[in-house]
């Protein structure tokens, strides 16, 4: 966590350690290597790095710890990621490659990038999996020791030279002895030679650390946090790999330049890295102190979503109860009861799981972390395909209100107004996340609570007039009154049949169920008179607006700024309340010429918007292959529909 004034970083500490969060002492970061040539350093604006390897490789850790130590000095920064479909692929495959791509700058990062700078490849398979994604001149680091027979064979190359089969030799390829050059650096450590081994990704840090000029404090503290107790020769061995491939780097000749990537201007304040998961996980626990009630989370673990399950069962400090069911209804069943009881009650699922929770939505929020689909899909892969089914997912005439996240820090905003939606007009909320802003992670602000409103569910003690109690009247949101259980006189009826609209008797009246059947409706839609009105990014008017909603803000901005910069009239209007639309859409979508709806699916936002406003017509850009947009592919489209 550091703190800013005037743009500057002014100090640097840190907040009790987690699993997805490695900083455990308070520190201040000072660089310890002084032997850098100054001639031959350059500053970059700002830079790509893929580290890349299998599974077991630990290229996840790898890329935090870069990632964590490039915000802590400052820089803005956006992560990607990228885990297998299969909990453990063959070793050495395609398929079983493990990523983990960050873009750091001076400033504000909102996508990870496109395209490397560096790819650190710790097989020839992870060099296969990720050629696509270099840049042109690219740095390609490569361990020689995994180019045997036997991992070409598994990795699917054709010949014995991998940097030639894929057309490297205008890269920068440097084919280091990774591997052999820890197990010599630890040759001293008492470890056997595979404990040895799985140190080889602090080798490769190390090397990043020096070109891109980042200390290496931060690192060694996480090491010390999280072995030096239990095993501190694990600890050391990871600490002296550091420093070797640090000192691999400064000495060699394979490396031209060295870098640096200045410290942004930052608002002041004070910040921290953190996921989409942790942040939604930490604005679910806000709505609950905001409406003074205790949060409940009942949920089945799921991927991605199980992380803010986990985030939750630590928060016991803050009152909050979790429970890890047997399946995914169970899950949403606890939920409702602990919403019946008076707990802010949530439940969190992806995929799969919100077909099995469907039926029971009831006044709950539900977290879905989209993923790649159908059934089980591809679990670790993002996408934005459950649109439809949180829409519509259930039967009979029941709408419920859906909010959609856009990246990893605002996932704290859009967790607490889910709350806060869900507890004022007493109705279910489906709160959209992704794959990609879910295990994505940037500098967040951390907000100052008093910012946040309170939040007023409509809770009930007595009838006002001491007449009998009417469960279904309604306030001017719609919302019905909230009445604890164990309340003399505030008795009523639950279950799933049909009620009395006033008394919430069973009721099979024909009428009564019609009239019941639009104020569900009209609960919903009364929303957006309490949500902000929809706004647009740049022009007022031009000729191509750009669509979007959720996970894919950052990219369709770059691509806008992109296209802006070039002269185009685009702008972009991105969404996060989806039901209700807010107040304004029309009067933006009537100023543009051509309309463009972009989404990681095959046109769920774009057929639910040609059916609420079917005055407009929309282009549409769609992605199916688990993988976020690319600003290029994007500009590319917009491109096209100008002409």
């Amino acid at each position: 966590m550091f703190s800013t004034k005037e743009g500057r970083v002014e100090s640097i500490e840190t907040v009790p350690a987690t699993e997805n969060d490695p900083i455990k002492q308070p520190y201040y970061i000072t660089n310890s290597h002084t032997a850098m040539n100054e001639n031959k350093v350059q500053e970059l604006q700002d830079v790509v790095i893929r580290f890349s390897g299998d599974s077991g490789d630990g290229m996840q850790l790898t890329g935090t710890l870069f990632s964590d130590t490039s915000a802590l000095l400052g820089n803005g920064i956006s992560t990607f990621p990228d885990y297998p479909a299969e909990i453990r692929a063959p070793q050495g495959t395609v398929a079983g490659v493990s990523g983990f791509q960050v873009h750091f700058g001076a400033k504000r990062q909102l996508n990870p990038g496109d395209f490397c700078d560096v790819l650190i490849a710790m097989n020839p398979a992870a060099l296969k999996a990720n050629r696509k994604w270099l840049k042109p001149g690219a740095t390609v680091i490569l361990d020689e020791d995994s180019i045997t027979e036997e991992h070409l064979r598994k990795a699917g190359f054709a010949t014995l030279d991998p940097i030639r089969e894929l057309n490297l030799e205008d890269f920068n390829v440097v084919v280091p002895n990774i591997t052999e050059m820890t197990k010599a650096a630890l040759a001293d450590s008492g470890l056997d030679n595979k404990a040895m081994v799985k140190c080889k990704n602090m080798f490769a840090l190390g090397i990043c650390f020096y070109l891109y000029n980042r200390p290496e404090d931060h690192a060694k503290h996480y090491l010390d946090s999280k072995f030096a107790k239990k095993n501190p020769a694990i600890a050391e061995a990871n600490k002296r790999a550091i420093d070797a491939g640090y000192n691999y780097a400064a000495n060699t000749h394979q490396f031209a330049n060295t870098y640096t990537v200045a410290s942004g201007q930052m608002e002041k304040g004070t910040y921290r890295s953190i996921s989409g998961n942790v942040a939604t996980a930490w604005g679910l626990c806000a709505a609950s102190e905001k409406s003074g009630l205790p949060l409940f989370c009942g949920s089945y673990p799921i991927t991605p979503a199980t992380v803010i399950l986990e985030e939750l069962a630590k928060r016991k400090d803050l009152g909050v109860k979790t429970v890890q069911a047997e399946d995914e209804i169970a899950g949403i069943c606890t939920a409702i009861g602990a919403s019946f009881a008076g707990n802010f009650a949530v439940t969190t699922t992806s995929g799969p799981g919100l077909s099995l929770k469907s039926e029971a939505l009831g006044l709950a929020v539900m977290v879905d972390v989209q993923r790649g689909g159908p059934s089980t899909g591809l679990p670790t892969k993002t996408e934005q395909s459950d649109l439809q089914q949180a829409l519509y997912g259930r039967n009979g005439e029941s709408p419920v209100a859906v909010i959609a996240a856009s990246m990893p820090s605002d996932c704290f905003h859009y967790a607490f107004e889910a709350g806060r939606i869900a507890m004022e007009h007493m109705t279910p909320v489906v709160l959209l996340s992704d794959g990609f802003i879910a295990n994505g992670s940037e500098p967040w602000k951390i907000p100052s609570m008093k910012d946040y409103p309170t939040i007023n569910p409509p809770i009930i003690d007595k009838t006002e007039d001491g007449g009998p109690f009417m469960p279904y009247a309604r306030n001017e949101k719609l919302a019905r009154s909230w009445a604890f259980p164990g309340k003399a006189g505030l008795e009523h009826r639950v279950g799933g049949l049909e009620k009395d609209k006033l008394k919430g008797s069973i009721s099979i009246d024909p009428q009564n169920h019609q009239e019941m059947t639009n104020l569900r409706a009209a609960k919903i839609a009364k929303i957006a008179d309490y949500i902000p009105h929809q706004t647009v990014y740049g022009d007022p008017e031009g000729d191509l607006l750009v669509v979007g909603w959720g996970g894919t803000r950052g990219h369709l901005q770059n691509a806008v700024d992109k296209m802006r910069a070039e002269g185009k009239k685009v702008s972009l209007c991105h969404f996060n309340y989806i039901n209700p639309l807010p107040h304004g859409v029309a009067d933006i979508f009537k100023r543009f010429k051509k309309i463009v709806v972009c989404e990681l699916n095959e046109g769920q936002f774009a057929n639910y918007l040609r059916g609420k406003l079917q005055q407009f017509d929309y282009e549409q850009y769609n992605k199916c292959e688990g993988q976020p947009f690319t600003v290029t592919e994007l500009t590319n489209k917009f491109h096209s529909l100008l002409k």
